[in-house]
């Protein structure tokens, strides 16, 4: 237990960065209708499954259509 308050200075704003790239994927995911591979189904459960940070950048990378 006195690890995990040790460290928790750093976890907090990580958790808080997680949080927000997440809604900003799924709300620009569930906004946009044009993507390079797949689709708004595949994205979602991409997103939502990998959601530890490698899922919206899985999709910032390889689904996000450029405009």
């Amino acid at each position: 237990m006195d690890k995990l308050i040790e460290f928790l200075p750093f976890l907090i704003p990580l958790i808080i960065v997680q949080f927000a790239l997440l809604a900003y994927t799924l709300y620009h995911v569930l906004t946009h209708k044009n993507y390079k591979r797949g689709n708004r189904t595949l994205w979602l459960i991409v997103v939502i499954v990998l959601m530890n940070f490698v899922g919206p950048i899985l999709y910032f990378v390889f689904g996000k259509e450029d405009q």
